[in-house]
């Protein structure tokens, strides 16, 4: 079959949603500037082979509804080239480049835009911010939804350790804030308040540390506002943070839990961008790609208990690959909760010398769906960084998913 590589990649600063760098400009267009830096590093490409322009968004409604791929591809003049609006929420832009890899390896196509883009401070509104009286949840969670509720007024010392609740015949709770699900996890790992704590101050430090060594500055794209103002650095990594610091915020989810505002990820704007072309493009243009796409997964566990989630697709896209968690020379897991990150990796026997070396989005930050698509560049920018040969990318994914890809940088 043919092979899929990656030739070129762009990813926006990203902005604190509502208050941040990236306020001021449209959805459609941050992913449509991410969309022609991307095209613009791919020499010889005419745009108007793209065969589809896949886009990833996490809460399409709003500005960022009306089917965005296709509003992309006609801002940027390529009118011949469709596009679609994938949803898979935290992973909607590694889903993206999960299809074009399996178009290529289908023999169905050549070229493609696997992009992602998220704008928290212009979606509709959060999944879990409902109207009274418009209430669009499955009334056959009410149940769910009264249990979640319970735990959170309760905290998890009034109801103790978390269980399936498929064993007592209940449905989990698809709709359930991942807050809940982070504070669940923690619970049914033992992930203590001060291990959370730690790895957020970690993941600080070494974004600071990236900073200062130049890493983000090339890994990330500058965006041009309305107004023509440049916005070239992430809004997120914050200066001298301890754990001492850390451990003095309140639990937001729980009124005893251990999930703070500073050992999860806040939200945020941005956009990426990721071409991704056959080997037989590749010899055509004469191009050096960044890196080959070698396998995917996915995989589904408890809405309740989502953070695990990246455990299963890592297995799966490693034994595709052929290899095993000592072959990878970096990891890029997703910090949607330190929560979940730690027990995660613990699980997978990742090193922890290799796990999100440059911080990861408790620093940096996690724009829903740009972040499969934001990590796939940092990945392979880091693979270029410290000489490496394999890179795996995954995350936890709302609704109870995971997802990964492996990737060999040539």
């Amino acid at each position: 079959m043919p092979e899929a590589f990656i030739v070129a990649t762009a990813r926006s600063p990203i902005g604190r949603a509502r208050k941040g760098s990236l306020v001021d400009i449209r959805p459609d267009d941050l992913a449509a500037q991410m969309v022609q830096a991307a095209l613009d590093r791919v020499p010889g490409l005419d745009p108007a082979r793209v065969e589809d322009l896949l886009l990833g968004c996490g809460q399409p409604g709003g500005e960022q509804g009306m089917n965005l791929g296709r509003i992309v591809a006609v801002l940027l003049g390529l009118d011949g080239v469709p596009g679609t609006t994938v949803n898979r929420y935290c992973s909607s832009s590694l889903q993206t480049t999960r299809m074009a890899f399996h178009a290529i390896k289908a023999g169905e196509g050549d070229v493609f835009v696997s992009a992602g883009v998220e704008s928290v401070t212009h979606s509709a509104r959060g999944t879990a911010d409902y109207i009274p009286g418009e209430d669009v949840r499955n009334p056959r969670f009410a149940e769910a939804l009264a249990r979640t509720d319970e735990r959170a007024a309760a905290g998890v010392a009034g109801l103790g350790r978390w269980h399936d609740p498929r064993e007592d015949g209940l449905l989990p709770d698809a709709y359930i804030a991942m807050g809940q699900t982070a504070e669940n996890v923690a619970d049914l790992m033992g992930v203590s308040r001060a291990e959370q704590d730690a790895f957020a101050a970690r993941s600080q430090q070494r974004a600071e540390q990236a900073i200062a060594d130049g890493f983000w500055a090339r890994d990330i794209t500058p965006v041009t506002l309305p107004d023509g103002r440049v916005v070239d650095a992430d809004d997120g990594p914050r200066p001298g943070v301890t754990v001492e610091g850390l451990a003095a915020l309140d639990p937001v989810f729980r009124p005893d839990g251990t999930v703070t505002a500073g050992n999860c990820c806040p939200l945020n704007d941005g956009a990426a961008a990721v071409i991704v072309v056959s080997e037989r493009i590749v010899d055509e243009l004469g191009l050096q790609p960044l890196a080959r796409i070698v396998s995917t997964g996915v995989s589904g566990l408890s809405p309740e208990i989502m953070g695990l989630g990246p455990v299963e697709a890592s297995r799966q896209a490693l034994a595709r690959a052929g290899l095993g968690i000592d072959d990878v020379d970096l990891v890029e897991l997703n910090e949607a909760f330190a929560a979940q990150v730690i027990p995660s990796a613990r699980e997978l026997g990742i090193d922890p010398e290799k796990l999100n070396v440059h911080g990861g989005a408790i620093a940096v930050g996690h724009p829903f769906g740009m972040t499969g698509a934001r990590i796939t560049s940092t990945l392979i920018n880091g693979l270029e960084a410290t000489g490496g040969r394999y890179g795996l990318e995954t995350m936890c994914v709302g609704g109870g998913q995971g997802m990964a890809m492996v990737l060999e940088r040539v």
